[in-house]
């Protein structure tokens, strides 16, 4: 009996109850009504056939109650303002260059006059240097076998004659759409370019037959640029150029 009401047990039984009532002070009680367990697969049973139940709002987690979605409204913002036309920024509503980019682009989806000009600025330079230093391997995949047939006999004659090109580019002033048109799968751009290049010929003995070495000269081209909007290969073409006087 004496060991009952030992000091050392009657702290641990004070000790037992303190932490009995904090633990029912933290955790409650059950009342009968309490919100059932959170269920992860709950949504899961629902989409494979479950029927919910009649009469109440689904419930998300939390107290937010999901409302039905309109659908269409989620695929398109009721606010969103409709896309520019292809042309816009290039072309005048109605006219000719306009109604051309406008077939173009409805026969390739990936067609915008910004990438193509974009495209056909690089292909320019990569053109006139490619000529300049007589490299034909990179001129073969910019341009078309008569165009290519041009500008390799050029540089042929060039060279048969010990003549030496230095041509150094400085940039593009200007690049803007002069016409567009589709006819069946073949798509034909053309475009007028403005560039600033230093440009001269020289003969055997070195001596400057054309150009001048230190003068920046304005030079004005015009291109056409050809694609066939059904094949796979993305690349344009060169199949025309003109130098108006």
């Amino acid at each position: 009996m004496d060991q009952a009401f030992d000091p050392l047990n009657l702290l641990i039984l004070a000790i037992a109850v303190v932490i009995f009532f904090r633990l029912r002070s933290v955790l409650g009680r059950r009342t009968g009504n309490e919100r059932p367990p959170f269920d992860p697969f709950a949504a899961r049973r629902r989409n494979n056939g479950e029927a919910a139940k009649p009469g109440r709002p689904e419930e998300a987690p939390g107290n937010v109650i999901s409302l039905p979605r309109d659908r269409a409204s989620e695929a398109k913002p009721q606010d969103a303002e409709p896309a520019a036309p292809v042309w816009a920024g290039y072309a005048e509503e109605g006219s000719v260059l306009a109604k051309g980019l406008e077939r173009i682009a409805a026969a390739d989806r990936d067609f915008s006059p910004a990438s193509f000009l974009g495209g056909a600025k690089l292909a320019y330079e990569m053109i006139v240097t490619a000529f300049a230093q007589g490299d034909k391997p990179t001129l073969k995949n910019l341009l078309s076998r008569e165009v290519y047939d041009g500008f390799a006999g050029a540089i042929d004659n060039r060279e048969k004659a010990g003549e030496k090109l230095e041509s150094r580019f400085v940039g593009i002033d200007k690049a803007e759409l002069v016409s567009a048109d589709l006819t069946g799968r073949r798509a034909v751009v053309t475009v007028k370019f403005v560039s600033e290049l230093i440009s001269s010929t020289t003969n055997r003995a070195g001596e400057v037959i054309d150009g001048d070495p230190k003068q920046i000269r304005e030079i004005t081209d015009v291109w056409t640029f050809e694609r066939d909007v059904a094949s796979r290969d993305p690349n344009w073409k060169l199949v025309a150029t003109e130098s108006p006087a």
